[in-house]
């Protein structure tokens, strides 16, 4: 058993953990728990937690069902809340394998991985940083829908509602876990807030997002209102972005810094770049997963409309930020096209592969939109040379479908999964009469 292994066995007995939970996700970013006792930890760590992985949506066939949790022990926490229970727990991040110890393709931490490798294979360590958005909601009164949980507005202090308190709570209890963040304010709707969470490694990245989730919602409940990361849940009000910084380093070094540059950025960074813009509509359907997304990006004032790059711009679609541009370790590209309710593992794997084929390819970056592109009408981009993202769910899908490239990122079980998946709620979506229809709709 490795040093790390009996570090947490060690930790187990010291902090008097009583139960472990085992955390994976499913292919869309579901979080999911099998809670076990300290006695059973070595065995898990040894031979892995047996489970059906034909009943977790596109793991397994129901002839190929036995598959194993295996605990990564650089990921074990304690959790911050007890949970009215007064016992304390702990949690760690699994990867899941074939009885045989292969890896489950379907698994979203191992399309991350894979993709890790490859850009170590190249040289680079992948950097990710969110700026994570989401709304407070309480119900409404009767049969009417939530409402936001205060008045607030972009960066209110707000001492008249709970949302201070609710951030502070939330931001503790993510240091208490060792996720260490940046900033956190209110947003610029009632009810919505923002915390970023500081730059690391990807795959890390991607399970504090998933904490990160667990946490807000946890907290949102001992206040006794709800926490959503719908990209868009109110008609008249912002979506919610996940805004996320992303950068590749050579050792120490960022390969996305070049002094002599005018904007400090280097040509892989320009080529990272272009491979996004590139690829932007085949990944689309996997950064913006739900049908709510794209009520976000078509009617949100600050969300992305075309495949486009900008410096300092915040209506492209990639933003090159241009504080401290003498500062190496501050070069990176901002990526906004991503919402909260995707799954990061994915999204991350697929932002991260199609900025690799940047590099590889050698991969040109036209020149940055200078213009608001928000206010600019479809026509108006088209002639100026931007490509439309795509407007809605349908659109994405067929994209992704006609991708090669996408098809290899995700690997063949989860590329045919997802397409079928969410084809299906696309059209589940489309069969519902709204209230819209019946109000508006010609009565004959």
């Amino acid at each position: 058993m490795s040093t790390q292994t009996d570090n947490v066995l060690r930790l187990v007995e010291q902090q008097e953990i009583a139960f472990i939970r085992l955390w994976f996700t499913d292919i869309f970013g579901s979080l999911k728990t099998v809670m076990m006792s300290p006695a059973e930890l070595e065995s898990a760590f040894e031979e892995g937690v047996g489970f059906d992985g034909s009943s977790i949506e596109g793991f397994s066939r129901i002839s190929e069902s036995d598959t194993l949790l295996r605990p990564d022990p650089s990921t074990y926490q304690p959790l911050p809340f007890d949970e009215g229970t007064g016992i304390q727990t702990a949690r760690m991040f699994c990867d899941i394998t074939m009885p045989d110890g292969d890896p489950l393709f379907a698994d979203p931490r191992h399309v991350l991985r894979r993709q890790m490798q490859a850009a170590r294979d190249m040289g680079f360590e992948f950097v990710a940083s969110p700026e994570i958005e989401f709304y407070v909601v309480k119900p409404g009164q009767g049969d009417q829908p939530p409402v936001p949980a205060d008045k607030g507005g972009y960066f209110d202090q707000a001492k008249r509602n709970e949302a201070p308190r609710l951030r502070r709570m939330a931001v503790s209890a993510l240091e208490y876990m060792g996720i260490v963040t940046e900033f956190s304010h209110h947003e610029g709707s009632p009810g919505q807030q923002e915390i970023d969470l500081r730059h690391t490694d990807a795959l890390t990245m991607a399970d504090n997002i998933l904490t990160f989730r667990y946490v807000v919602k946890t907290v949102a409940e001992i206040n006794g209102v709800h926490a959503t990361f719908m990209p868009k849940p109110f008609a008249d009000l912002e979506g919610s972005a996940m805004h996320t910084h992303f950068s590749l380093f050579e050792g120490d070094s960022n390969a996305f810094h070049d002094p002599d540059d005018e904007i400090s950025l280097s040509a892989t960074g320009r080529q990272f770049i272009a491979g996004i813009i590139e690829h932007a509509n085949e990944i689309s359907a996997v950064t913006n997963q739900w049908v709510n997304s794209y009520k976000r990006l078509q009617f949100g004032s600050e969300a992305p409309t075309a495949a486009t790059w900008g410096i300092s711009n915040r209506s492209a679609m990639v933003r090159v930020p241009t504080y401290r541009l003498n500062k190496a370790e501050s070069r990176r590209a901002e990526v906004r096209s991503l919402d909260s309710a995707c799954n990061p593992y994915l999204a991350f794997a697929a932002i991260l592969a199609a900025g690799l084929k940047g590099i590889e390819e050698g991969y040109e970056l036209d020149e940055p939109a200078r213009d608001d592109v928000f206010a600019l009408t479809r026509r108006e981009r088209r002639a100026m040379g931007y490509r439309d993202l795509p407007g809605s769910l349908d659109q994405a899908l067929r994209h992704l479908e006609r991708s090669e490239f996408m098809a290899e990122v995700l690997g063949e079980q989860v590329f045919e999964f997802f397409l079928r998946a969410k084809w299906e709620e696309w059209h589940t979506y489309t069969s519902q009469i709204t209230p819209w229809e019946i109000d508006t709709g010609v009565d004959l």
